[in-house]
C-alpha cells in the first residue's frame, strides 16, 4: 500500500457545506475542518468584547460592520468563518460575505490553533485582510499583524496596549484597547 496522496482525500465545495447540519465547518481548498467542540466560555468572553469595542470604534462609519462568526465564501471550495471580522462594504446577499474584511480576530483553541496560525494565516495574507488578529486567551496576548505590500508584518504582542487600525474605506483611525478584550 502507497503513501496517501492529496488527490486521494475527500475534496468538498460550497455546494456540499450548505447541505451539512450544523455550523461547525469550514472548507480550505476543499478540505473539511471541523469547528466543534463548541467555543469555551473564556473564548466567547473575549470574542463578545472585541465585538462590542470594534463595534463602538466604528459605529460612526456608516460603511463598516461588525461580524461575529459568518460565512466568508472565498472560493467554491474556501469558506471560513472567522471568529470577530470588520467589513467595510454591503454584502451581497445574507447568507455570506465573498470580499475581505478589514479587521479579523481568531481566538485560539486548542482544535483550532494550529489552523488559525499557519493555515488562516497565509490564506488571510493572500486575499488581503489588512489586519489579522490572533489571539492566545490562555497566554492573555494577542499578535497583531498588518498587511504591507501584500505581505504580513508584525505590529506587536498586544496584552494591555492600545494598537491604532487604520481603515481607508473609513478615512479613520481607531485605538483598540488590548486591556479591555480578557
Amino acid at each position: 500500500m502507497g503513501a496517501l496522496r492529496l488527490e486521494d482525500l475527500p475534496y468538498y465545495t460550497y455546494d456540499d457545506y450548505k447541505n451539512w447540519e450544523g455550523n461547525d465547518w469550514e472548507i480550505i481548498y476543499g478540505q473539511a475542518y471541523c469547528m466543534s467542540p463548541s467555543p469555551m466560555i473564556k473564548h466567547q468572553r473575549i470574542s463578545n468584547n472585541i465585538g462590542w469595542q470594534l463595534k463602538n470604534l466604528f459605529d460612526i462609519c456608516k460603511k463598516c460592520q461588525v461580524l461575529i462568526p459568518v460565512d466568508w465564501k472565498i472560493s467554491q471550495d474556501t469558506v471560513v468563518q472567522p471568529d470577530n471580522s470588520l467589513i467595510c462594504h454591503k454584502p451581497e446577499n445574507e447568507a455570506y460575505i465573498t470580499k475581505a474584511p478589514r479587521i479579523i480576530f481568531e481566538i485560539l483553541s486548542k482544535s483550532t490553533a494550529k489552523k488559525d496560525k499557519e493555515l488562516k494565516y497565509k490564506l488571510y495574507e493572500q486575499e488581503g485582510v489588512s489586519y489579522y488578529i490572533i489571539v492566545d486567551p490562555t497566554e492573555e496576548i494577542a499578535k497583531v499583524y498588518r498587511l504591507q505590500d501584500g505581505k504580513y508584518i508584525k505590529v506587536c504582542d498586544a496584552s494591555d496596549e492600545i494598537v491604532e487600525f487604520s481603515v481607508k474605506e473609513c478615512d479613520m483611525k481607531a485605538e483598540f484597547d488590548f486591556s479591555k478584550i480578557w
